[in-house]
């Protein structure tokens, strides 16, 4: 790169190579000036006051790249399935935003390896993070004002090579099943509370109940509702009590009579340790332990945004979630803005 430093005073009507930025504590951060900006007359008091005595005429090299350039390279690699961005940087750094509602996913590994390559950056919201249309994902850069286009070309092939390294997998609106199991609630003996709690979390995310049922703790006549419920178009099943280990907890005698397939009980989630998760056909089972009657936030406001996203939850990714998935049971509970399965 070639330099050539010219007294402010004597800059008026050339171009400014790279964004000018000024600072006012409490009041102000962002660009003064703008690269491309001409310089003119009453320019000169504001960008000395900016603590700039002299400015700088760059003469890139065939080889090199300017950081607004190599930000739109990078952004373009690193943007996935329903991210978008705009090609106007500042300062070299591009946000990338949600094109729709739904589940972020980032290639952490990806993402690392990015990282890894110097003079560039890429700084993400956490893996699994429920966004809206519109919502900041994620922002990269080039550091230096002018870098090598190898650097750039590496650093983007990264990325690009796994199809972008953030991406938004929108909710399907699901059409649930609610399956209320337990003798107690079936004969009138206590009030069910589990029902609002779970329409209410589906239709958060955009889903709707089609089917509801209460049933005593009889393995054979859960089978049977859960048949109703696929006849009936639902295709999504969430049942709830005996999910424990005592001998009248049968509710998972009833799912496996009823076909399914992929059955795995237990999670490495606090709350939600008793938690279930199969399918018969590709419509998702969960199981949910009574531990969502007493807790706001468990293991299944982890995983039900998922399901819906499209992925099948199972063994693997339930033991994958005990990294971060330890609630903390917070007086006041703030989740999703908490570390609460941010580590899954």
């Amino acid at each position: 790169m070639k330099v050539k430093i010219i007294p402010v005073e004597e800059a008026v009507g050339t171009e400014l190579a790279h964004d000018i930025t000024e600072i006012r504590p409490g009041e102000f951060k962002g660009a003064a000036f703008h690269r491309g900006h001409r310089v003119s007359a009453q320019d000169v008091c504001h960008l000395q006051k900016l603590g700039k005595s002299h400015l700088y005429v760059l003469e890139l090299e065939e080889d090199e790249i300017h950081e607004d350039e190599a930000a739109a390279v990078l952004a373009h690699a690193l943007a996935g399935d329903n991210v978008t961005w705009d090609n106007a940087p500042r300062e070299g750094k591009i946000k990338l935003v949600a094109a729709v509602d739904g589940l972020l996913r980032v290639h952490v590994a990806a993402l690392a390896a990015f990282n890894m390559v110097d003079e560039v950056m890429c700084a993400t919201l956490h893996n699994g993070t429920l966004v809206r249309r519109g919502d900041l994902v994620a922002a990269t850069r080039a550091i230096p004002l002018v870098m090598k286009r190898g650097v750039i070309e590496k650093a983007a092939a990264i990325a690009s090579a796994h199809g972008g390294v953030v991406s938004v997998r929108p909710l399907r609106a699901a059409s649930a099943a609610l399956i209320i199991t337990g003798s107690e609630v079936y004969h009138g003996l206590i009030q069910d509370r589990f029902a609002p709690i779970l329409q209410s979390k589906l239709e958060h995310l955009g889903s709707s109940v089609r089917f509801l049922r209460y049933l005593p703790d009889d393995a054979e006549k859960i089978c049977a509702a859960i048949h109703d419920a696929l006849e009936q178009g639902c295709d999504l099943l969430l049942l709830t009590g005996g999910m424990s280990v005592d001998p009248d907890d049968v509710t998972r005698v009833g799912i496996a009579a009823a076909g399914a397939r992929a059955m795995h009980y237990g999670s490495a989630v606090l709350p939600g340790a008793m938690f279930l998760t199969a399918w018969i056909g590709s419509v998702p089972v969960l199981g949910v332990p009574a531990c969502a009657l007493h807790h706001k936030v468990t293991v299944l406001d982890l995983v039900l945004p998922r399901i819906l996203a499209g992925e099948e939850v199972g063994k693997t990714q339930l033991a994958l979630m005990g990294h971060g998935g330890l609630c903390r049971d917070c007086p006041q509970c703030h989740f999703p803005h908490c570390p609460f399965g941010k580590g899954c």
